[in-house]
């Protein structure tokens, strides 16, 4: 460490530490609704970053009788409970009103004495993390006591150093965060084309089309297994994983690599258990979780259709079970969907296969980005770089 920086336990730095309201006022299950405010959970805070689409909705009016838990921009906000206990994401939203709830943990920095940003970055370094776990307690619900955060040693250096390191770290998230607006941008073009042709049937020369029994003449009602069989994925514990390039998919995206794939490609990978709803498109062999189910066989539809319709479809509603949300692949298996004939389908992936190559680019370029700011993050963080 160079001698200019500090190094003091968390309590002692000027960092307030803000926890969700854990008053009679705190949201009920009945209370959340379809639009309003975020009210961010443990689920909202994925991979260093804030998903306000995971969080739970409330009214203005029960947000401005909560006056605890209020984010504001530069928060770091913290997971404190659950299995993603220590999980850490920056607040960036700049005219975003929302809360926090009893999961997470709030710490706002005095910015006279320490950057917001670079507080992040410190918590998401391997030897913080690492140190971080040593004060987690608790097995079946790890939880991480404000008060054992407060013991926990922060270093730092003077303030403009710290600007300096967290603009070189924030240009590779300004650079992602691009890409994944742009990889936003074109699965939506695809879905937008998926709706226009196959659920307001309004494909190319539908007008001379004839309807037989109210469906377009050469398309197919038929059940979901007949068109498309969905499989439990496989375990592969974190000890049995080998060094390599293959992505394991969990129900919340890539968690992990191995060098060994279980699934060829091309795939389409969705939630079992924990976290439904979520689809995916993989595009080299991988290894899907026992938290997903796979598209095992492709029988009527091709992979791209496939994709798209399981995005359109509401997976929650086939959840089974109380504690943790199960997807029952056996009731999916039985629904009625609309199958297109095969040349129609054949002309949907010719668009939507040159959009899927440019997103798949996109995310090889932004896990280069992740691996050169992963590289430099704990040498900037522990000062043997020089800024």
């Amino acid at each position: 460490m160079v001698t200019d920086w500090k190094t003091d336990i968390l309590g002692n730095v000027p960092i307030k530490f803000i926890d969700g309201d854990r008053s009679s006022r705190y949201p009920k299950r009945e209370e959340f609704v379809s639009e309003g405010i975020p009210f961010l959970n443990a689920e909202s805070i994925n991979e260093n970053s804030v998903n306000l689409s995971k969080a739970n909705l409330i009214t203005e009016e029960k947000f401005l009788s909560i006056k605890k838990g209020r984010l504001q921009q530069g928060d770091l906000i913290l997971t404190t409970r659950g299995n993603g206990v220590g999980q850490a994401a920056f607040f960036n939203q700049t005219s975003q009103d929302a809360l926090i709830n009893a999961q997470l943990l709030i710490l706002r920095p005095d910015e006279a004495y320490i950057d917001p940003a670079f507080l992040y970055y410190s918590f998401t370094t391997p030897f913080f993390k690492s140190n971080l776990k040593n004060f987690v307690s608790g097995s079946a619900q790890p939880q991480l006591p404000i008060k054992s955060l407060r013991n926990i040693e922060f270093s730092y250096p003077p303030l403009i150093t710290q600007r300096k390191i967290a603009d070189i770290l924030s240009s590779y998230d300004r650079l992602i965060d691009n890409n994944n607006r742009r990889i936003a941008l074109l699965e939506e073009s695809i879905h937008l084309l998926y709706k226009e042709w196959f659920v307001r049937s309004r494909f190319p020369g539908y007008e001379s089309v004839k309807l037989v029994d109210g469906i377009p003449e050469g398309w197919n009602c038929i059940n979901f297994s007949e068109a498309l069989i969905l499989q439990r994925g496989f375990d592969l514990p974190n000890k049995d994983r080998k060094p390599g390039d293959i992505p394991i998919y969990a129900s919340t995206g890539i968690n992990g690599f191995h060098d060994t794939p279980k699934v060829k490609a091309p795939g389409v990978v969705t939630g079992r258990s924990g976290s439904l709803g979520s689809v995916m498109y993989v595009q080299k062999d991988f290894w899907p979780l026992n938290t997903t189910l796979w598209v095992k066989e492709f029988k009527k539809v091709t992979p791209p259709f496939a994709y798209c319709l399981l995005s359109q479809m509401d997976l929650n509603s086939y959840q089974a079970g109380a504690a943790v949300p199960t997807l029952n692949r056996n009731v999916i298996h039985g629904v009625k969907i609309l199958v297109p004939c095969e040349q129609l389908q054949s002309k949907f992936d010719n668009f939507a296969n040159l959009i899927l190559i440019q997103i798949e680019v996109l995310k090889k370029y932004n896990y280069n980005l992740r691996q050169a700011r992963n590289l430099l993050l704990p040498r900037l963080m522990n000062g043997s770089i020089a800024v």
